[in-house]
């Protein structure tokens, strides 16, 4: 997992309450592309027309955002089912940092582990930060100092559970930052084949 330390660029607003995982990333795209391949496919339905042709009003479409590496969404962001494809979509696009008031529980997770920041703000600094990027102006988000930056010198602080951001600093999931103590955990199985043979009968 690619670490989360810094990072500065546009950020892109998708305003809309309540955009859940299906609108993040269709179900059949998840059985007919492998993970490194939904990039493309992130909000298909807010980026087409009903007709496939590409929607212009789209944010992610004008040239300004097109990169953004950041997204301002609406509350409660990824919502609905608990697909972890919607975080590989995100990714995919190159957003490495959600900011919103509030998000889908097992979304919020799935983003740590994964290298996407989830950052929630009160309603009224999401609306001044969409004020502030809105003509394509930088962010800053900053994991290191818990702070997010905007071009005029507002400062806005990162609540985040201390072993959750060490994990993004470090670039660890749950799965590598286990297989960092290795040794504690073969050394835990022996002692406990002694004291609990049965257990480990085969």
């Amino acid at each position: 997992m690619t670490p989360f330390t810094r990072i500065e660029g546009t950020a892109a607003a998708i305003p809309q309450p309540n955009i859940d995982t299906d609108v993040i990333i269709r179900i059949e795209r998840l059985t007919a592309h492998g993970r490194d391949e939904l990039g493309p496919f992130a909000f298909e339905a807010l980026a087409q027309l009903a007709d496939g042709s590409p929607n212009p009003d789209f944010v992610l479409h004008q040239p300004m955002f097109r990169d953004s590496p950041i997204l301002i969404a609406g509350p409660n962001f990824g919502c609905g089912s608990s697909r972890e494809g919607a975080v590989w979509a995100l990714a995919g696009r190159g957003i490495r940092c959600v900011i919103a008031e509030s998000f889908g529980d097992i979304f919020f997770s799935n983003c740590f582990q994964n290298g996407v920041l989830p950052v929630r703000l009160a309603r009224e600094q999401v609306a001044q930060l969409g004020a502030l990027t809105g003509q394509g102006r930088p962010l800053t988000v900053d994991l290191v100092e818990k702070r997010i930056e905007a071009h005029d010198g507002s400062s806005f602080a990162i609540e985040i559970d201390p072993m959750k951001r060490q994990a993004l600093l470090e670039g660890l999931d749950d799965i590598s930052a286990t297989m960092r103590r290795t040794d504690a955990i073969d050394t835990w199985q022996r002692q406990d084949r002694i004291a609990r043979p049965w257990v480990w009968a085969r």
